[in-house]
């Protein structure tokens, strides 16, 4: 075992036993729904703001970022602004109103507003879809960090460890035990970013890179790839790899020279290329520097339409997402939910700016990632590019893993017990016999995800969870913005619109992977753009035909969540706090 790999190993490896423990102190205190969903509401503003933001900055912040930064240059710096202002909106829109209503989780707050076991069950079902794709990606990116860090390793094993020790910290602990995990665990994506970037430009000299020019980025040394899906490249100057695999249709066994323009590289080649030689990039990506530089204006359309898509998605889609929905609980009231808000922009904005500065320093120092797309790799490769495999090299890694770690946990954490939660209320899931139910959920909600992430090919980060903030932003954010905005959303009007957001959002997502064409497979893998203002659309339209069937106690509900907490109509009510589950009935 090499320097870094045992490095890398045991830091990954404290960071575990780290979490585990101080996880450990929530078991003794979770005895109650109020522990297991909202820590009893005795979170401080500054804990609460730590476990946010790590919940929140995902691997696709941590390791994402840099890897489109590396892939796109200034088109990528969108992502990291639009997921910060996605907060933003929900800080303005709904954290008041929502932490009003009393409700713990997204169909508390539908049953609250539209009095209806229907529509709360449906969003119980569009909770777990929007849980599960986002976790998903969360496990193949810790199978990523295992295959890239120790060779030879399966993907796989990554992946199992982190799903059973996320179900372990929330099974015994729930709200209350992940809190303290994810404020911790926060500090150490920070560390884990900010330290290696000032040794890593400090050695590169980040301020003396240039990209102002005309070419192609090159091979750093000889560099070998295995290649791991089909990919489609483009050549802007002849190179001669050694090729053993399938390129362009066709098999290959040996030195073949690639002419200026498209090249297929099918799924299971290997490549070789000499140091100095012009690196090939996906289609669609900027070929030479300076393209890099600025934003694309040479592949316009289907290309821009994207990158809107996404923006959509991230823009409206934070204010659907249940486990953070769910972090508005864990403050004592909604001043303390606003204060610890206000502190978690500034942690995302200044860990967001992180990433996008190691992108740059990747573009010069494994620009390889791009010919096999694994961009997501590149935070972690770096340390030993710029620093060799030396005592350095080697603890700088065992940091950056030690975050990406941290990443892996702290998102999925929060997941976990959004999803249980939904499960354990819901009597047509679980036949709800109490706190084993909770139990219950908890390995539920963790062995599913865990089985698509084994099953389903790895996406780019960013792309699988723009999926599921397209879904986010497809029902929850409409529901939430009309529920709280508008008097008058009907039971039909919600029920209408969840179920054509949700289906459009995951038809088009499905249909991504069986479509040829480039083109139409990258508009459906982002379907953003079309299926929120379509769900929109349903929402408002069905409300206005079922006028007549408006709640009749909306007035006093909209009341509750607009007029300060102090007054007598935030008494409690059997809305308000939820009964332990062995009592509901």
């Amino acid at each position: 075992m090499s320097l870094v790999t045992a490095v890398a190993l045991g830091c990954v490896l404290l960071v575990a036993v780290a979490s585990g423990v101080i996880g450990s102190f929530g078991v003794r205190f979770a005895r109650s729904t109020s522990d297991f969903l909202a820590a009893s509401r005795t979170v401080s503003t500054t804990t609460s703001a730590g476990a946010i933001s790590a919940e929140y900055l995902s691997a696709a912040a941590f390791l994402g970022v840099a890897g489109l930064v590396l892939k796109d240059g200034a088109d990528a710096l969108w992502y990291p602004v639009v997921f910060t202002a996605g907060y933003l909106m929900l800080m303005i829109f709904v954290v008041g109103p929502l932490r009003r209503s009393g409700a713990y989780t997204l169909p508390d707050f539908v049953e609250l507003r539209l009095r209806s076991k229907t529509a709360q069950r449906l969003c119980s079902f569009v909770v777990m879809n929007i849980g599960w794709l986002l976790f998903t990606p969360q496990l193949q990116g810790a199978g990523l960090a295992v295959a890239t860090l120790v060779p030879g390793v399966p993907a796989w094993t990554g992946s199992v460890l982190t799903g059973v020790l996320v179900v372990a910290v929330v099974l015994f602990g729930g709200m209350r035990s992940i809190t303290f995990v994810q404020a911790f665990q926060y500090w150490v994506k920070l560390t884990a970013l900010a330290v290696p970037l000032l040794v890593l430009a400090s050695v590169a000299g980040l301020g003396t890179l240039s990209y102002d020019r005309p070419a192609p980025p090159r091979f750093t040394a000889d560099t070998r790839l295995a290649v791991h899906s089909d990919v489609r490249l483009q050549v802007v100057e002849p190179v001669r790899p050694v090729v053993h695999g399938v390129v362009d249709g066709r098999p290959v066994d040996g030195t073949m020279t690639w002419l200026p323009g498209e090249h297929t590289v099918a799924e299971g080649s290997t490549l070789w290329f000499p140091a100095g030689r012009a690196v090939p990039v996906p289609v669609g990506s900027p070929a030479r520097d300076d393209a890099w530089l600025v934003p694309d204006t040479e592949n316009g359309g289907v290309r821009l339409l994207a990158l809107y898509s996404v923006l959509v998605a991230g823009l409206f889609g934070a204010m659907g997402l249940p486990n953070i929905i769910m972090r508005l609980y864990a403050s004592a009231d909604v001043s303390s939910a606003r204060r610890a808000g206000v502190v978690v922009l500034a942690l995302l904005g200044g860990l967001f700016l992180l990433p996008t500065l190691l992108g740059v320093l990747a573009r010069a120092y494994v620009p390889q990632l791009l010919v096999n797309g694994d961009g997501d790799a590149a935070v972690l490769l770096l340390p030993t590019a710029v620093l060799g495999t030396g005592p350095l090299g080697a603890a700088v890694t065992g940091l950056v893993a030690a975050g990406a770690w941290a990443a892996f946990l702290a998102t999925s954490s929060g997941l976990a017990v959004s999803i249980a939660s939904v499960l354990a209320a819901n009597p047509t899931l679980l036949r709800r016999k109490g706190w084993g139910d909770f139990r219950l959920a908890t390995v539920i909600a963790g062995l599913a995800p865990l089985a698509l992430a084994l099953g389903l090919p790895r996406l780019d980060f960013v792309v699988g969870v723009s999926a599921a903030l397209a879904v986010a932003a497809s029902t929850f954010c409409p529901l939430l913005l009309l529920g709280i905005w508008w008097r008058g959303l009907t039971l039909p009007g919600a029920v209408a619109g969840l179920i054509t957001g949700a289906l459009v959002a995951d038809l088009s997502l499905l249909c991504s992977a069986l479509v040829a064409d480039p083109a139409a497979r990258t508009m459906l893998e982002r379907p953003a753009l079309f299926t929120v203002p379509l769900a929109f659309a349903v929402f408002i339209l069905v409300s206005k035909l079922t006028a007549g069937q408006v709640p009749p106690d909306v007035a006093r509900t909209m009341s509750r969540m607009h007029l300060p907490e102090r007054l007598s109509l935030h008494r409690p009510d059997p809305h308000n706090e939820p009964a332990p589950p062995d009592q509901r009935s």
